[in-house]
């Protein structure tokens, strides 16, 4: 693609934040009509990077060159004058408008003073039409999956006729049928001419759609690789600066004979009769398909939402959570799937953060003990090695990895005997992956006994001593470690009951 003049270029690209260098002189080449992804660990910058070039951040140093013409800095209004469109993991789009109205959303088009519907309608169903989109415009957003919803936002994009569209982990919400009829935009967007910027921690879909790969560490350019000529091992050896030599660490102690945790005939919810032993120092993965019950299981046991009918125990005494502060106090943590909707106060400092599930134990009369809970919180960062300059910064400007170990050290600090991780990988680089399964081992070999959601089998299978799977809120089999598979979990997993 070397005969292909670039459509962007960013040179010596800096931004410094106070204690922080985010990029450190960047240069990069985007060729027209390329899909170029640009991978790194979370923290290395790429989520910086791409908001440099539509304007929602201003670097320290560098131009953005476009078209060969050079700019110190952009602005967001600017940046879709120049062809440029981005699509975060956050939706911008108003579930009460119609399809059509958010593609045209602060672009209305108009009949003299009025506000021409049809029109938008028509010009929206051009553009589905061109990349063999099948969506009704005039369907509200609300009413749309997930999936299509993205399919709006690329329509957004195409109707301010974007030349570069930027996409940031645009896979991860999605499901794997919704992530392969991405894919086929993304190649029909790429046959049309548009060029696409593709940042994911999905290595498979890396390789499957990019042309070319930069690879960014620690704010710095490493490399630009064409797809074709490296490999996974190269592009993680890049990434993380050294081989991972297992991607599931070994755990050096198995689970002890003691049960800890037992579930029986738990109804409600969504799930139906599961019944289950934890034993001390054990991780139970729970696997299946999407609206097999795995998180309401996890609502069950945490208190989220009550049950219909069964029992549960903790160390052989029934116990009975009916909110989260009762499972909180019986020795329950849940780590939620929804890391920045749940698990985190995103405007609130790391302290703030840990410190929130323990705030009775730290309140003396009404008032925080500070020195106490800098110490907790300083202890915890340097134990599970939580990656920041200080205490004092928000979850915001943590990289999901971190966000995430700030998570398990808020629930660490209550000290808890069965611990729920629902999904504690998704949307995290391979670095930080190894650092969680890490900490994982170490909480299990510690004598914390752990139940695992994970949509990963691979995942699964590397972490677990024992897998249930289900299906339609039912328990469809049991393995053991030696029975694993993934044919076996697939097919457990695809078990449909048979309706009268």
């Amino acid at each position: 693609m070397s005969d292909t003049k670039p459509i962007l270029e960013l040179r010596n690209i800096t931004k410094i934040y106070p204690g922080v260098t985010a990029l450190d002189d960047v240069s990069i080449e985007i060729e027209e009509g390329e899909i170029h992804a640009i991978v790194g660990e979370n923290g290395a910058g790429k989520s910086t990077l791409i908001k440099t070039c539509t304007g929602a951040v201003v670097p320290s140093g560098g131009k953005i060159i476009i078209n060969g013409e050079s700019f110190t800095e952009m602005n967001p209004k600017l940046s879709v004058e120049k062809g440029i469109a981005a699509i975060y993991q956050e939706f911008n789009l108003v579930g009460q408008l119609s399809v059509a109205e958010n593609i045209f959303l602060g672009r209305a088009i108009r009949k003299g003073m009025l506000i021409d519907r049809g029109a938008m309608v028509k010009e929206s169903k051009k553009i589905f039409d061109q990349f063999h989109m099948d969506i009704d415009p005039n369907k509200l957003v609300s009413e749309l999956t997930v999936g299509y919803q993205q399919i709006v936002e690329i329509a957004k994009a195409m109707s301010q006729n974007a030349k570069v569209l930027i996409m940031d982990e645009p896979s991860a919400p999605l499901t794997r049928k919704e992530a392969e009829a991405m894919y086929q935009i993304v190649h029909q967007l790429k046959a049309a001419g548009v060029t696409v910027i593709y940042i994911s921690h999905r290595m498979d879909e890396i390789f499957k759609l990019s042309d070319r790969i930069t690879v960014l560490r620690d704010g710095k350019k490493i490399e630009t690789l064409m797809a074709k000529e490296t490999n996974l091992d190269q592009i993680v050896k890049r990434m993380v600066g050294r081989e991972l030599k297992e991607n599931y660490p070994k755990r050096s102690v198995q689970p002890r004979d003691r049960v800890i945790f037992q579930v029986d005939g738990l109804t409600g919810n969504g799930v139906k009769d599961i019944s289950f032993q934890l034993k001390e120092g054990e991780v139970l993965g729970i696997g299946g398909l999407i609206g097999a019950g795995r998180t309401e299981l996890a609502e069950l046991l945490f208190g989220a939402k009550l049950p219909e009918s069964g029992k549960i125990y903790l160390k052989e005494k029934e116990i009975f959570p009916k909110t989260p502060r009762q499972a909180i106090d019986y020795g329950i943590a849940y780590v939620p799937e929804d890391r920045k909707g749940k698990g985190a106060l995103l405007d609130i400092d790391i302290r703030g953060n840990i410190s929130i599930s323990i705030l009775n134990r730290l309140a003396k009369f009404f008032v925080v003990d500070e020195k106490e809970e800098n110490r907790i919180a300083e202890s915890y960062k340097e134990s599970i090695r939580i990656k920041t300059p200080n205490l004092e910064e928000k979850m915001k400007h943590l990289s999901g990895g971190n966000q995430q170990k700030v998570i398990i050290a808020k629930w660490l600090a209550t000290n808890p005997e069965v611990i729920i991780l629902d999904e504690p990988t998704r949307g995290i680089d391979v670095g930080a992956k190894l650092e969680i399964y890490k900490l994982i081992n170490s909480l299990v070999e510690s004598g914390k006994t752990i139940l695992m959601i994970s949509s990963e089998m691979e995942e699964l299978m590397g972490m677990s001593d024992r897998i249930l799977v289900l299906s339609e809120g039912k328990i469809a089999g049991t393995l053991s470690k030696d029975e694993f598979c993934q044919e076996k979990i697939m097919t457990y997993a695809s078990i449909v009951s048979r309706k009268e």
